[in-house]
C-alpha cells in the first residue's frame, strides 16, 4: 500500500476548532466518518470545508431548516388554539347551550389541517430532492 504523501508545512493543519453534540449526533458522525474510511477529525474537516466553500447551498440548507422549524412552531401554536377554541364550542353544545362560533372553528381546523397537508408534502418533496 502507497503511503500517503505528508503535508508540507504551510499546509499542515494545526487549528483545532472545537464543538459540542449530543451522543446521538456523534454517533451520527462516527457511523458516517467509517463509512467514508476517513478519522472523525478528517471527517469533520473535510464536511465543514465543503460546506464552508458553497455557502450558496449550506446557507439554503440552514435557512430551510430554519424556516421548517419556523412553520412546525407556528402550525403547533394554531393548532393549539383551535384545540381550545374546540373545546369551549364542545363544552356550549353539551351543556345545551348555542355555539354560534362552531362553524367557525370548524374552519379554522379544516384550514389547518390544509396547512399541516401542504407542509408536509413540500418537506417530502424537499427530501426527495436533497
Amino acid at each position: 500500500m502507497q503511503q500517503r504523501e505528508r503535508l508540507r508545512d504551510e499546509k499542515k493543519r494545526v487549528r483545532q476548532p472545537s464543538c459540542r453534540m449530543n451522543d446521538d449526533e456523534y454517533q451520527l458522525l462516527l457511523r458516517a466518518a467509517a463509512e467514508c474510511r476517513m478519522s472523525m477529525a478528517g471527517f469533520l474537516a473535510r464536511s465543514a470545508l465543503n460546506a464552508a466553500r458553497d455557502l450558496n447551498r449550506t446557507t439554503a440548507d440552514i435557512a430551510g431548516k430554519k424556516e421548517m422549524l419556523q412553520e412546525l412552531f407556528t402550525l403547533r401554536r394554531r393548532l393549539g388554539q383551535i384545540g381550545n377554541n374546540l373545546n369551549q364550542v364542545a363544552r356550549a353544545l353539551n351543556s345545551g347551550a348555542e355555539a354560534p362560533q362552531a362553524e367557525a372553528v370548524l374552519a379554522a381546523v379544516q384550514r389547518a389541517a390544509t396547512r399541516v397537508d401542504a407542509f408536509t408534502q413540500q418537506y417530502l418533496d424537499n427530501q426527495a430532492v436533497a
